[in-house]
């Protein structure tokens, strides 16, 4: 998601990063870069971790210390801060369909092509091999959680509030939805496009 893996824009006002973070931030992006370079070649069974380490060209250790399974190489990403901070920065009294719409075709907006084909081939990994898969329960209830804090704040519920727990989970749900469709015939339409008419579903369907 190099040269040209750079993460999407964060909105306008998001603090930047100090060097000691954007240090981490670019260990993180070479070991994912080495990584899904090996599993597009060899597959992601055959590629073990050293290996990664090796054309990452860092210690195992190293590795682990970022990524403390494999499966978290392709199950974590730089795009939970810019989606927390993009739902913040929208209107207070917008429809959740619409702020998700923004923020996220926002999101596919910025990012560069060598993100983009990254982000396929991650979701293509997520949905093919049983490993990552059995973990993406994980990520769900993380972004779950993301989108439930920011929509409190907005909203002034509790982030444990039903209604926005329940809201949260089918707004996410819309947004893999649109992702997988792409993943699956990715010349059909462009991602913006399947976020689009999944957004439109859910806000025919609930409002906030």
């Amino acid at each position: 998601m190099v040269p040209a893996h750079t993460p999407a824009a964060a909105p306008p006002g998001t603090p930047k990063p100090g060097l000691r973070e954007r240090k981490k931030i670019q260990t993180r992006q070479a070991i994912r870069r080495a990584a899904f370079r090996l599993f597009a070649e060899r597959g992601y069974d055959a590629t073990p971790v050293d290996r990664i380490a090796q054309a990452a060209e860092v210690s195992l250790s190293t590795v682990f210390r970022y990524f403390p399974a494999k499966e978290d190489i392709v199950l974590t990403g730089e795009y939970d801060a810019l989606l927390d901070c993009g739902i913040r920065a929208r209107p207070p009294g917008e429809p959740i369909a619409e702020t998700l719409r923004h923020v996220t075709v926002g999101i596919m907006h910025d990012i560069s092509a060598a993100d983009r084909d990254e982000l396929l081939q991650r979701i293509r990994l997520i949905r093919d091999v049983p490993a990552v898969r059995g973990r993406t329960a994980e990520l769900t209830a993380r972004h779950i959680d993301i989108i439930s804090t920011a929509l409190a704040e907005r909203t002034g519920r509790p982030a444990d509030d039903l209604r926005i727990r329940v809201i949260s989970a089918a707004a996410l749900a819309a947004l893999q939805e649109a992702l997988l469709r792409w993943a699956e015939d990715c010349q059909a339409a462009s991602p913006e496009a399947l976020i689009h008419r999944s957004m439109d579903v859910l806000a025919r369907g609930l409002t906030l």
